[in-house]
């Protein structure tokens, strides 16, 4: 594509001459948010070389803002201070790690499963990621591998004109029963389950994601929660006893491994649900 001059009126913003309006106007109407460098390289006729010069050119003057290394998205035009303008961490998390959900603790502030706010965006990527804590322009994000043959119980939601999955809410709990510091451990996961049960309460989807997950952990920590926590049917509770492996495991993985250990669930309660009378 050769860059023309455009009618398109970016307002009074400056470092960008007239000759690169057209280019500018095309990566607002054809480039979702964020886009890499190869997708406006194609969008713009230009090779690889030419439109990273070009984009870090069009981020210097406040048009572009750059997520990581080879990624940006556009400002959008009414913005005043463009240097502060973020992506929405959702829509960026999608386009570096995908294939990938929306999970934990932050499927639980989207379905209402919690009060509680959390700071860090949970992404489950089938992707091996060397750090499990990372950030993505100025975005704390934590990281879970999942592999793809796993992510299921997944829903769209609409990020501005990026659509990204997310757990549903009964995967979302199947998850915290899997790994509970997804959701800053497993008392809080307590609370999520029973809000879980109030408003969603789908047993038998329950008992499917959790068999699909092939954790047969997840069995002993729903089991013990149901009972401890006066949740769900009797025949829900039967359905996780069948399903228990050798050995035990731990209530909660991200804490030290100590504790009296209960043989009906085989489980080593190495904490407590203090919210419940402060005994395991």
């Amino acid at each position: 594509m050769k860059l023309q001059d455009s009618q398109t009126n970016f307002g009074t913003r400056r470092g960008i001459s007239g000759t690169h309006h057209q280019a500018l106007a095309l990566l607002h109407r054809k480039a979702s948010d964020p886009f890499p460098v190869g997708v406006a390289a194609e969008l713009l006729g230009l090779s690889l070389p030419q439109t990273r010069r070009f984009l870090a050119h069009l981020a210097a003057g406040g048009w572009l803002v750059r997520v990581r290394r080879g990624l940006y998205a556009v400002v959008p035009l009414e913005t005043r201070e463009p240097e502060t303008w973020q992506v929405d961490p959702w829509a960026a998390a999608l386009e570096v790690f995908a294939p990938c959900y929306i999970g934990g603790w932050s499927a639980c502030e989207h379905w209402g499963l919690t009060d509680q706010v959390f700071r860090k965006l949970v992404v489950m990527t089938a992707r091996r990621v060397p750090r499990r804590d990372v950030e993505l322009q100025a975005t704390p994000l934590r990281l879970k591998h999942v592999p793809e043959d796993r992510h299921f119980g997944l829903v769209p939601v609409w990020r501005g004109q990026v659509r990204v999955p997310v757990s549903d809410p009964t995967r979302t709990v199947v998850d915290l029963l899997d790994d509970p510091a997804l959701v800053g451990g497993l008392r809080h996961g307590a609370e999520v389950l029973t809000t879980w049960f109030q408003d969603h309460g789908d047993e038998a989807r329950l008992l499917e994601y959790a068999e699909r997950l092939g954790n047969r952990t997840v069995f002993k920590r729903l089991g013990y929660l149901l009972e401890r926590l006066d949740l769900g049917s009797s025949a829900t509770r039967e359905a996780c006893l069948e399903r228990l492996s050798a050995g035990y495991g731990l209530l909660d993985p991200s804490a030290p491994p100590r504790g009296p250990r209960l043989a009906r669930w085989r489980l080593r309660l190495n904490v407590t649900l203090e919210d419940r009378g402060g005994e395991p």
